[in-house]
């Protein structure tokens, strides 16, 4: 695995052994911020199930000015710390070892706002509408933030979501994303 483009491009970065996570595949993380533009002119980027943190690492690497990792796994968040200090990251990025509503109740305590949120939960255990409700009913989004939700090619998922309105869909291979856009006011 390793970084795409940007500032890092080409970087390698350690995953976990084993098949406990399922890493972003690079062509699909690549297409993923193609989509969106390719590079960024600052922001907040939140990996809510960040595994090696490839996903939050390539945000950095593209222009984003921070990035949140969250994983309950201590065995993931070592591996995402070693990949953050790898890269020289660590003024730009914060680790969050705890579960994604813990971690999303704090962020809305300490009144962060972001830009950019990638779900990628086990496929089994998904709850992507539950997050991205709380995301839009705690108005914890920027003006004009993006959602991005990586499932199985089968799962489907509202037109709506709270504030977020579906503007996209991709699939390669197994894999399916689908694409949010945050709105200011509910339509």
């Amino acid at each position: 695995m390793r970084i795409i483009a940007g500032k890092h491009s080409s970087r390698r970065l350690v995953t976990l052994p084993g098949s406990s996570t399922r890493p972003t595949l690079d062509k699909v993380r690549g297409a993923v911020f193609s989509s969106l533009g390719g590079f960024f002119e600052g922001g907040v980027f939140l990996d809510l199930y960040a595994g090696s943190g490839a996903c939050g690492l390539e945000a950095l690497s593209r222009g984003m000015d921070k990035a949140i990792f969250c994983d309950k796994s201590k065995a993931a968040a070592a591996v995402i710390r070693k990949n953050i200090d790898a890269l020289g990251e660590t003024d730009h990025s914060r680790l969050l070892v705890m579960s994604d509503m813990t971690a999303l109740k704090l962020l809305h305590e300490e009144q962060e706002h972001i830009d950019l949120v990638y779900l990628d939960p086990p496929y089994a255990k998904q709850k992507n509408e539950a997050v991205l409700q709380y995301l839009s009913d705690q108005e914890m989004m920027n003006r004009n933030a993006v959602a991005v939700i990586e499932s199985e090619k089968a799962d489907s998922y509202p037109q709506r979501i709270g504030r977020f309105t579906m503007y996209k869909e991709a699939e390669y291979g197994i894999t399916k994303i689908t694409y949010y856009k945050y709105m200011e006011e509910i339509i």
